[in-house]
C-alpha cells in the first residue's frame, strides 16, 4: 500500500478508471460550523492519494472535475455527509454515487450495525483501527497515524461496493438503491439548507 499526500489538489496526469472510493476528513460534524479539511482518493489499486485543501480558497480544479466526472462512479460509506461538505466548501455535485451505507441498510436487514468497521469486518474479514476518527484534521501537518487512517476508509470500498451490489441484486433491490443514489444530492441540500433532522415527508 502506497499512501500519496497532495497538498491543495490532485497533481496532473493521474488516471484513476472509472470507479473511484472517495471520503472526508472534517473539523467535525457540524455541516454549519466545521470545514472540510482532506479528501482521500483510491481507484481500488491498493494506493491512496490524499488532498490537503487550502482551507483559504478551496481552489482544487483538478479535484473538481475528478469528483463530478459523469463517467466515474464515486464510492461512498455515507455519501449523504460527504455530499453536503463537497457541496458546500467544492461548490460542486460529485456524482454518480455508490453508498456503501445505503446499500447495507437495504440488504443487512438482520442489524443495525451498518458503519464501515462493521462491514468490513463481516464481508471481508478485515478490522479497522478507527483510534484516529477523532483527531485534528485541520493541523498543518498530519502524522502517519492520521494518513493510515484516512487511507483505511477509502482502500476496501471497491470490494464492499461489489460485495453489497451482489445482495441487492440478489434480493431484487438494485433499482431502489439506484434511485436512493441519485437523490443523495438533494439529501445533501436538505440537510445544508436547515431539514437535517425533519422528516418533510412525514404526514405530521
Amino acid at each position: 500500500m502506497a499512501i500519496q499526500l497532495h497538498r491543495g489538489d490532485l497533481p496532473e496526469g493521474l488516471d484513476f478508471g472509472d470507479r473511484i472510493a472517495v471520503d472526508t476528513e472534517t473539523q467535525g460534524l457540524s455541516l454549519v460550523r466545521d470545514q472540510l479539511c482532506l479528501v482521500q482518493i483510491s481507484s481500488g489499486d491498493g494506493d491512496a492519494h490524499l488532498v490537503q485543501l487550502d482551507r483559504t480558497s478551496y481552489e482544487a480544479p483538478r479535484l473538481a472535475a475528478l469528483l463530478t466526472d459523469p463517467d466515474v462512479e464515486k464510492i461512498f460509506h455515507y455519501a449523504r455527509f460527504d455530499l453536503a461538505m463537497l457541496r458546500r466548501w467544492l461548490g460542486i455535485t460529485a456524482m454518480p454515487v455508490f453508498c456503501t451505507k445505503i446499500a447495507s441498510r437495504l440488504t443487512r436487514t438482520y442489524t443495525d450495525r451498518h458503519g464501515l468497521k462493521d462491514l468490513t469486518r463481516e464481508l471481508l474479514g478485515i478490522d479497522l483501527a478507527k483510534q484516529q476518527q477523532s483527531s485534528d484534521w485541520s493541523a498543518a501537518e498530519l502524522t502517519d497515524a492520521q494518513m493510515e487512517y484516512a487511507a483505511s476508509d477509502v482502500l476496501y470500498l471497491h470490494n464492499l461496493r461489489d460485495a453489497l451490489a451482489e445482495r441487492l441484486e440478489r434480493e431484487n433491490r438494485t433499482a431502489i438503491a439506484d434511485a436512493c443514489f441519485r437523490f443523495l444530492p438533494v439529501r445533501a441540500a436538505l440537510d445544508l439548507a436547515g431539514w437535517a433532522e425533519a422528516d418533510i415527508f412525514a404526514h405530521s
